[in-house]
């Protein structure tokens, strides 16, 4: 039987000044992100609604259904890379999930005051992001294209390899191949090799008198072939719906062409939903906003992960497996919105490895590390949810595989890679939160971003790394004056100490992560429910969960 988990919250000095700090830091998250929905700014802005155009997000509100929210991904792409020229926010497209018709979709939206939409290497790893969001849940993809393509000064990490440019092409075709609608609105420039992207959609749509669609804009043709020709003469509504036949519908304006769009998903039939068990939905017991308090603000500091699942979980309950076993990993199923998920934990907590014996005698393992007996059962519990077809997610607060004489000798290697092997392979789908630190292997074995999670959203208080800021300094460090080979002060060591955990620390900020996609979005805390409940609504937009197996597995 599931147990009530304790929600009782003691709201002392440390409670008030860790809710502080993070309400603080996220008051900073959301004054980011503001700046961040501006795109190119005022100015850019104004040239757009000059030529009777909406801007990205107002195509984005148009599209979904009123009193919805689009849960946007990938806001922070990019995020201080491009400051070279001129910084390029959300890497110049809005991506999420929106509810059109009553049906999830993955809306795709170039913000043209943006570089006027151009790609940068991140706009292509972020579109194909979402086509491989789609891919996976299934969900139809509406693009609202306005791009004036490629940004030539980095063509050569945009155009030619695996990942690049090419496969969103590759991804239009698959997609429709499987059955996962696409429809394009064409409503800008859609130039060379972007072209495709709508036209290899299964509907495309095109404004009148601002899109346009071609494969060579007017100057490159009046270089190539002495041709001279304005766009819309080129390549507009007129030509591309009525002449060539290659668009295949044409509008008056951005309003008219996403009421169409809007009225084609809302005829689309109704998929076939996984099994995944569900009932009516519960309140947790606990309240959300006590996940501010709880959480320390120093990332060394030990908390009580239950005490972060009475907050998550459907009435605080959760069904414990192997609660006396492999401590410093928590495994479970419990309820999110109704939804059975399986949760895999990692316990900040120190806790005691034997029971029953006395104080003294008792083995004390460190919270936030994997050890064997925590490994074994972590990879046997994820075995048993895909028997069972259950969702799981994963709450990493990780810092690595326990290390040392006697964890070796126990097979800590042979124990880390039967998780690894297991959440590899998982068929069921997985939803990773990173709420604290994610290092090294422990980043792998808790479903980090190459383990190929539906989604991955972190709170602001986490921190992605080889290993901790300190012990990686304190490495380098040594490392740099080895090579010096030279006596170096005491203050000058300090100094040097300080500028490389400086470093290390601005690069395990979540924001750092988020800017090169290594996450889908940074999260408040208190919305983890709301957030995981529709990314799990999301995922079962498929008819059959496929047989689960895995490679040979060390014993």
């Amino acid at each position: 039987m599931p147990k009530v988990l304790d929600v009782t919250v003691r709201r002392d000095v440390t409670f008030e000044t860790n809710r502080d700090h993070w309400r603080n830091q996220l008051r900073i998250l959301e004054a980011q992100r503001s700046s961040i929905a501006e795109g190119g700014g005022e100015r850019a802005a104004e040239r757009q609604r000059a030529k009777g155009k909406l801007l990205a997000r107002e195509r984005v509100s148009a599209l979904i259904d009123e009193g919805t929210e689009l849960l946007e991904l990938g806001a922070f792409a990019a995020w201080e890379i491009y400051e070279e020229w001129g910084g390029a926010p959300a890497a110049g497209v809005v991506v999420g999930l929106g509810k059109v018709r009553g049906r999830e979709c993955v809306v795709v939206a170039n913000d043209a005051t943006v570089k006027a939409g151009a790609w940068f290497p991140l706009t292509c790893k972020k579109i194909l992001r979402a086509q491989d969001i789609a891919m996976e849940n299934r969900l139809p993809v509406i693009y609202l294209v306005d791009s004036a393509g490629v940004f030539l000064p980095m063509q050569d990490e945009i155009f030619p390899d695996r990942d690049h440019f090419g496969r969103v092409f590759f991804n239009n075709a698959r997609l429709s191949a499987q059955g996962i609608y696409q429809i394009a609105a064409i409503l800008g420039s859609c130039v060379a090799g972007g072209a495709y992207l709508p036209i290899m959609s299964d509907e495309a749509l095109i404004v009148e008198g601002t899109g346009t669609i071609f494969l060579a804009g007017s100057h490159l043709v009046q270089a190539a072939i002495g041709e001279q020709m304005d766009g819309q003469s080129l390549g507009g509504a007129e030509v591309q719906v009525d002449i060539s036949g290659v668009v295949d519908d044409r509008f008056p304006d951005d309003q008219s062409a996403i009421e169409h769009i809007r009225a084609r998903i809302g005829e689309l039939s109704h998929p076939q939903l996984a099994p995944f068990d569900r009932i009516d939905s519960r309140e947790p017991l606990a309240d959300s906003e006590d996940l501010l308090g709880l959480l320390p603000v120093a990332r060394s500091r030990p908390y009580d992960t239950y005490a972060l699942l009475a907050v998550l979980l459907d009435g605080s309950e959760f069904s414990e497996y192997k609660a006396n076993y492999g401590r410093t990993l928590i495994c479970g199923t419990g309820r999110i919105d109704g939804w059975a998920v399986g949760i895999i934990a990692n316990q900040r907590q120190v806790v005691h490895r034997k029971r029953g014996l006395k104080d003294t005698e008792r083995e004390m393992q460190i919270g936030g590390v994997i050890y064997s007996d925590a490994a074994d059962k972590g990879a046997r519990f994820v075995e048993l949810m895909n028997q069972k077809g259950i969702p799981m997610v994963f709450l990493q607060d990780v810092t690595g595989f326990m290390v040392g004489s006697k964890s070796e000798r126990e097979g800590i290697i042979k124990d880390g890679a039967k998780l690894v092997n297991v959440v590899a392979n998982s068929v069921v789908p997985k939803f990773t939160v990173f709420i604290g630190n994610s290092f090294g292997a422990g980043n792998y074995a808790m479903c980090g971003r190459a383990y190929d999670a539906r989604f991955f959203f972190a709170w602001p208080s986490a921190s992605i790394a080889v290993m901790g800021g300190q012990q990686a300094s304190e490495t380098l460090l040594a490392i740099q004056l080895k090579n010096r080979g030279e006596e170096v002060s005491d203050e000058e060591k300090a100094k040097l100490l300080g500028e490389i955990q400086a470093r290390y620390e601005a690069a395990a900020d979540p924001r750092y992560a988020a800017a090169r996609l290594w996450l889908d979005e940074i999260i408040d805390p208190r919305r983890t429910r709301e957030v995981l409940a529709r990314s799990i609504a999301a995922s079962a937009h498929q008819a059959e969960i496929p047989p689960f197996k895995t490679g040979v597995l060390q014993t």
